[in-house]
């Protein structure tokens, strides 16, 4: 016979049904239909079959008139399950606890992540929507609509063209689309362009004012540039000076660059340590014990866990220790020097902004002394040397 069908929502048994009338049984539970299926004949005193639970208990009387015993050898099915299940209360009761909280952690909002304000402070966002019961912490079924919300939110910040409200999960996230306003046209006082520094004119460009000074001119550190004052004494307007002058400035430096240069490096052993994260706490669960390592570094990865596109308030989080070691790599003196004028020259462009030329270089005077080489360095850096100062009345040039 082939299986029953729901035969484990039933429940199915396995018997070893012993005697000298082993075949007579068997037609038996066929002149009764009893369905048994898998019957293996083990001997000619002894044979194994499948059967349903319900019908265990209607083979006493076939048993008797045949003189033959049974033997359970295997329970299967869900009615067993459930009875397995019954012996373990506290397991049952842990499993129905861990449900229930997750159910109500996942009906929680964790966090609110306000995007697209640029003007519009997330302060006064998350303010406005705490106003309205949205904030951490709150219960998902106590919320309003998200479109309602978008309105209600829309009210409270003018400044806002469009609010919109999306609930993932734990994550409620606001989208905010600011009012476009015109920008106002900034208002400037005439003014001068004098040199912020010493320097050898070799740029100029005059976009509006009169320039006072030529390419090759030597200037002092405050001289007008491009003045902001037109005309004659009789006839005089004042305007915004603009323009652009670059000059050849020189930089004195003080230097010390070492012989040895350290890096540390990761030797390629680890440590993990495993976490189960549930909402903002982590427990351990893996990787107990002290750092054995004298030197390292640490990094951290969060797994959440997911359902659907919905972030869940609990997931994994692995730490990763990597064992470090420090390096040591011996330079000439032409090398540290090399290293040291490098960072020199690579702070003077990082400082004097975009444009900035280095046009030479002069070594004035060095030494090495306890491991590093000193050195003063003079460049010649070609740079911005333009500067606005504001015009005040009866200001010569």
């Amino acid at each position: 016979m082939k299986h029953p069908a729901l035969a484990k929502l039933n429940g199915t048994v396995t018997l070893a049904v012993k005697g000298e009338s082993v075949e007579a049984f068997i037609n038996l539970l066929t002149d009764q239909h009893i369905p048994v299926w898998n019957v293996r004949p083990m001997g000619t005193r002894h044979a194994e079959m499948n059967l349903l639970l319900p019908h265990v208990f209607l083979l006493r009387p076939l048993l008797r008139r045949t003189g033959c015993k049974m033997h359970v050898l295997k329970r299967q099915g869900l009615p067993f399950t459930v009875i397995r299940l019954a012996k373990r209360k506290f397991f049952l009761a842990g499993l129905a606890l861990f449900w229930i909280g997750l159910l109500l952690m996942s009906s929680l909002i964790w966090d609110i992540e306000v995007k697209g304000n640029d003007k519009l402070s997330t302060e006064s966002v998350l303010k406005a929507a705490r106003q309205e019961g949205l904030y951490p912490f709150q219960w998902s079924f106590r919320l309003s609509s998200q479109d309602k919300l978008s309105r209600a939110l829309m009210q409270k910040l003018p400044e806002a063209s469009w609010i919109g409200v999306e609930k993932q999960g734990t994550l409620v996230t606001i989208q905010v689309v600011e009012a476009s306003q015109p920008t106002p046209a900034p208002l400037y006082s005439p003014r001068h362009i004098i040199s912020k520094a010493d320097a050898v004119v070799t740029e100029i460009f005059a976009e509006q004012g009169r320039p006072v000074v030529h390419k090759n001119t030597r200037v002092k550190k405050g001289a007008i540039l491009i003045s902001g004052t037109l005309g004659d004494e009789e006839n005089q307007q004042q305007v915004v000076a603009k323009g652009e002058v670059k000059g050849l400035v020189w930089h004195e430096y003080e230097i010390s660059s070492p012989t040895v240069q350290r890096s540390s490096t990761y030797t390629g052993t680890s440590h993990d340590r495993l976490y189960l994260v549930l909402g903002n706490r982590a427990i351990q669960l893996w990787g107990y014990g002290k750092i054995p390592y004298s030197t390292h570094k640490t990094t951290v990865e969060h797994d959440p866990l997911t359902w659907r596109s919905y972030k869940l308030p609990m997931g994994w989080m692995t730490e990763s220790v990597r064992e470090t070691k420090i390096q040591e790599q011996k330079l000439t003196e032409a090398e540290a020097k090399m290293s040291g004028i490098e960072g020199a020259r690579a702070d003077i462009l990082a400082k004097y902004g975009k444009g900035t030329k280095i046009m030479s270089q002069k070594i004035l005077h060095e030494k090495r002394e306890n491991g590093k080489v000193y050195m003063k360095v003079l460049f010649e850096v070609e740079q911005d040397i333009a500067e606005e100062l504001p015009l005040v009345h009866n200001q010569g040039e």
